[in-house]
């Protein structure tokens, strides 16, 4: 047997070491995993807009729609992704996000740790 091969894969998201070595079927790896020390990702930390919805909703009684929201998170650099649901004329308007829901979705993007 000679030395196990090790190979690397990253990009700019993800980085990936794998370890390949020739085994026998019945040999077990155990590898031990402490979740306490790996830090909560993005993914993780961010609220749903259902999650935004209710907690509006429960906090000050009124309902934000994905549009209010879409707005506030915009506001403040938050973009998931492109918008492909674009008005068909250029000078459209949207309604825009009254001044107390703004408020409001801000506290929950707070709360939430997004902003």
């Amino acid at each position: 047997m000679g030395q196990p091969d090790i190979n690397t894969v990253s990009s700019s998201h993800v980085e990936t070491v794998v370890l390949l070595s020739q085994q026998k079927p019945d040999d077990h790896i155990e590898i031990e995993i402490n979740l306490d020390e790996i830090d909560a990702t993005s993914a993780e930390t961010k609220a749903t807009y259902k999650e935004i919805e209710e907690w509006v909703h429960k906090h000050y009684g009124f309902h934000v729609t994905n549009l209010n929201i879409a707005q506030v998170e915009q506001k403040h650099g938050i973009i998931e992704r492109e918008n492909y649901n674009k008005p068909k004329l250029k000078n459209s308007k949207q309604p825009g996000c009254p001044e107390e829901k703004v408020k409001a979705i801000e506290e929950v993007l707070k709360h939430f740790q997004m902003i």
